[in-house]
């Protein structure tokens, strides 16, 4: 009788992992986008430390990552059992906020702020510019964590809740082992490009120069890459967070996908949903930046 329930433990475990591990890969497909964003805003958000410096801030960020996911995962179960329907305007306000990340960036890039402008004489802060960098990282993982969270708890909305709970601590732990795993790789390319190079003196292999040299060339391109795209990434993904959580918003995007799928096909359904996530990201984080630059002028009247 010991030997047959012990069968049928292990049976039921077997199951219960196998339903995990099914329910963990659909999830992770439909959280690749906002993967993709994630490694894109982490990468851009690390940058401009010292180089002997970089491995510890995304370890820095990478363990706040770990704690956001730690406080995100049981917040997230506890709001689907008890209060559903405040899923979705928490989402709205962190895509307002990456929405307003983006702009505020844009308004910095252009529109540079007078104290921003120091004395050659002025010393910078370097371990206070460091906090901040660490604090940015964090503050944006927190919102993409977030949206991380709720589509993969809804992905398996149908599940028990010990699975449910299962899935997104495979999902939490798969992405932020990913995803900063990636980042401290591309922050190291330059580190790569000239131990190849410096080794290629000592052996004179014309492949590790070659090697080397490319990598050095395409470190600095790949990080302004990167800044780029992790501006683009904030209007998209907040924006896109708005679509979804806003019903009109979505039926106005559906009808521009279906027109711009009349007249230009495949790449019109592509492109179309994609240009309205960040054309509205871009108008929604200029308005929260007008807003915050009203108050702030009024407040300090």
């Amino acid at each position: 009788m010991a030997g047959t329930n012990l069968l049928t433990l292990l049976d039921d475990i077997t199951t219960l992992l196998d339903d995990i591990a099914t329910m963990s890969k659909v999830a992770t497909k439909k959280t690749a986008g906002v993967l993709g964003d994630d490694l894109a805003l982490n990468a851009q958000q690390v940058t401009g430390v010292a180089a002997e410096r970089e491995l510890p801030v995304v370890w820095a960020v990478a363990k706040g990552s770990f704690l956001n996911k730690a406080i995100l995962v049981p917040a997230a179960l506890l709001i689907s059992v008890w209060l559903p329907w405040l899923i979705t305007p928490l989402l709205m306000m962190g895509g307002l906020f990456l929405c307003f990340e983006g702009a505020e960036k844009v308004f910095a890039k252009f529109l540079p702020h007078h104290n921003e402008v120091v004395d050659e004489d002025e010393k910078l802060d370097l371990v206070e510019y460091e906090k901040q960098k660490i604090k940015g990282a964090i503050r944006t993982d927190f919102i993409l964590s977030a949206e991380i969270i709720v589509i993969t708890l809804g992905t398996v909305a149908g599940a028990t809740l010990l699975n449910q709970a299962l899935v997104l601590c495979v999902i939490a732990i798969i992405m932020t082992i990913g995803v900063y795993g990636l980042v401290a790789g591309i922050v190291k390319l330059d580190d790569a490009g000239l131990y190849l190079l410096n080794q290629s003196k000592v052996s004179a292999n014309k492949f590790k120069e070659l090697l080397g040299k490319g990598l050095l060339a395409a470190a600095p391109r790949l990080m302004q890459f990167l800044a780029f795209a992790g501006t683009i990434a904030m209007f998209l993904v907040g924006g896109g967070i708005l679509v979804h959580g806003v019903e009109l918003l979505h039926h106005t995007q559906v009808d521009v996908t279906s027109y711009a799928q009349s007249v230009a096909g495949g790449t019109g359904e592509v492109l179309a949903p994609l240009l309205f996530d960040g054309l509205l990201g871009v108008i929604a984080g200029l308005v929260v930046v007008l807003i915050h630059v009203s108050y702030t002028k009024l407040f300090k009247k």
